[in-house]
């Protein structure tokens, strides 16, 4: 339903196949099972490996420019709400250059979904460091190794108000299959960290097999607590699943319907 003919660009054995086709497969199903158009689904990219995606899937689609995904979607939202808006972007788009985006996305509760491939480099420039890589990792623009501690992306989105919260392992199709669901069918901001190695730059393919414990949603201090187990470092158990969910206004309901 969703396939293209165009020459795909990823390095082999990249996690970014078995996330598009978490998300082919979560929105296949939705169409079925909830009677949806694929018309009505609209995908928006920016700059980055991620965002090659556009190119690979069959349906409406925006490219904008790095770190602006989140506002080009807000702005499709807001000028059809009937349309399921999904953003695929990096942890560099997405906490760097768009950082601010992000943290007013999840007090202003949009209806979008937002996916982050969070690699912790960027890959596409060769493997420099963003904001969620662990503290000592070595690249060239920091041959010493990285000096400051990692944000945390869930934390943030829970403490800024995201009312659909989730971190998913792209080594697992069918768990980030029933999450991508979840969340595309949730009415606001549904946010999910999809954790992936780079085989090429940051490779935590091991770390991650070994070291994932699936959660289900809980209560908001709750879900803090969880989130703040685990500081994006190569050491420790990873949460992967719903942390939080709440049904809120969102913003095409507070600011279109007077």
């Amino acid at each position: 339903m969703f396939k293209t003919n165009n020459p795909n660009t990823w390095c082999a054995g990249c996690p970014d196949f078995m996330i598009k086709a978490a998300l082919e497969r979560a929105m296949t199903a939705l169409i079925k099972e909830e009677g949806w158009k694929k018309e009505e689904l609209v995908l928006v990219t920016d700059i980055g490996c991620n965002s090659k995606i556009y190119d690979y899937l069959d349906m409406s689609a925006f490219d904008g420019l790095h770190g602006r995904a989140i506002p080009s979607a807000i702005g499709i939202n807001l000028g059809n709400p009937k349309l399921k808006v999904i953003v695929c972007a990096g942890d560099g788009g997405t906490y760097n250059e768009g950082m601010e985006h992000f943290l007013h996305a999840c007090r202003y509760n949009p209806d979008i979904t937002l996916l982050v491939f969070n690699n912790q480099v960027f890959s596409l420039t060769i493997g420099q460091a963003t904001s969620t890589t662990e503290e000592g990792f070595v690249e060239k623009t920091h041959p010493e190794g990285v000096q400051e501690k990692p944000i945390n992306p869930i934390s943030l989105a829970l403490e800024n108000g995201a009312s659909f919260v989730a971190r998913v392992s792209a080594l697992e199709l069918l768990h980030m299959e029933e999450v991508f669901k979840k969340a595309i069918k949730h009415k606001g901001l549904s946010f999910i960290d999809i954790l992936q190695p780079c085989i090429v730059f940051h490779n935590t393919s091991d770390y991650l097999k070994k070291n994932t414990v699936k959660i289900e949603p809980a209560g908001l201090e709750k879900a803090k607590e969880e989130a703040s187990k685990w500081s994006y470092k190569t050491e420790g158990q990873i949460a992967i699943g719903i942390f939080y969910e709440e049904r809120k206004k969102t913003m095409d309901e507070k600011y279109l319907s007077k």
